[in-house]
């Protein structure tokens, strides 16, 4: 019988979760990045400005959901604005509606001043006065998942932090293993390692790409990252939904097609690429390269060894990487 870890024979959306607008400090009104995102296959954008949450859920129709979100930054010197070259966590907040842990003052980078009357926040937490340190930032990760948030931790190297910071936080739902916008600025994109060490300490946490566009002229940072969703249909509850869980995939390019587990072996089936990989745990791995010229589109790789986790990452001949969740031996 088939066990199929990714959903089957379901809807798939092409959704870009870390999205900015001039809202805050991105060039484009969020009806050009509806449009931009529309007219590259994209059906939902989460808009995630800086520490505001603005809805506009009159951009959604049948053919495209716009998600609420904000993004929240903890500077290492506790002071907003921040000082160069200190540490930062950068968290986004997606799919809730009412901002929890306000607090206008750090409201404030591009335009986000001129929208602080319009955030609709949770009194009880507010105002909430940042620090950067564990205990404050898993209390407002706490916060907001009680108010129904999927939350990302995003571009740990742009952010400068290292194991030493991540490892402390509590809660987030996924990693942002992949961040076009930085990887336009000069840093490291990829941070499956970072995935890797959080999921070997036993945290259950996905894994998503993202743009984290902000559409400066001569900085082209859409559609490099984005999370396919296997999800029933177009509507917020079922796409958050699928994000709680884990019914998608990150990807820079490449696309799977089904990925199953039968009489434990392990079936994969993707668009053309030059490798299929299994990552576990430890060092044991699995791995299928092609040959010169050549494309692969399966592989099945017996699951008889030990392992905690599992997960599956495919690379295609321009280098653009897909990624699958990890896939715990428990849960199986």
């Amino acid at each position: 019988m088939k066990k199929y870890l990714l959903p089957h024979g379901t809807n798939v959306y092409k959704a870009n979760l870390h999205a900015h607008t001039n809202i805050s400090d991105g060039v484009l009104s969020p009806e050009e990045v509806k449009e931009l995102y529309q007219s590259h296959g994209y059906s939902v954008v989460a808009y995630t400005d800086h520490d505001l949450l603005i809805p506009h859920g009159e951009l959604s129709d049948e053919s495209f959901l716009a998600l609420p979100g904000f993004e929240a930054q903890f500077n290492g010197s506790n002071r907003y604005p921040g000082i160069p070259n200190e540490k930062k966590c950068h968290l986004c907040f997606v799919g809730g509606t009412i901002q929890p842990c306000w607090n206008e003052e750090y409201a404030y980078i591009g335009n986000a001043k001129k929208y602080r009357d319009l955030v609709a926040f949770d009194e009880e937490t507010s105002p909430f006065v940042r620090e950067y340190t564990p205990e404050c930032i898993n209390k407002m990760i706490s916060e907001a998942r009680e108010k129904g948030f999927f939350i990302t931790y995003n571009h740990p190297a742009w952010s400068l932090e290292d194991y030493e910071q991540y490892m402390k936080y509590e809660g987030m739902h996924a990693i942002e293993i992949f961040n076009y916008g930085t990887e336009k600025l000069g840093f490291q994109s990829s941070a499956p390692h970072v995935y890797d060490g959080i999921l070997r300490k036993g945290n259950k946490i996905f894994a998503v790409a993202a743009d984290d566009n902000h559409n400066r002229p001569g900085i082209d940072d859409s559609f490099g990252g984005f999370v396919m969703i296997m999800a029933e249909k177009l509507d917020q509850d079922s796409v958050m939904q699928a994000l709680f869980h884990g019914d998608f995939y990150a990807s820079t390019g490449p696309a799977f097609h089904d990925v199953y587990i039968e009489n434990n072996t392990l079936f994969i089936q993707c668009s053309d690429v030059s490798s299929i990989c299994l990552t576990t745990d430890g060092r044991r791995t699995k791995y299928l390269h092609s040959k010169s010229g050549e494309m692969l589109k399966e592989a099945a790789f017996a699951l008889d060894f030990d392992y905690r986790y599992f997960r599956i990452t495919v690379k295609d001949p321009k280098g653009n990487y897909a990624y699958t969740n990890a896939f715990f031996k428990e849960d199986l």
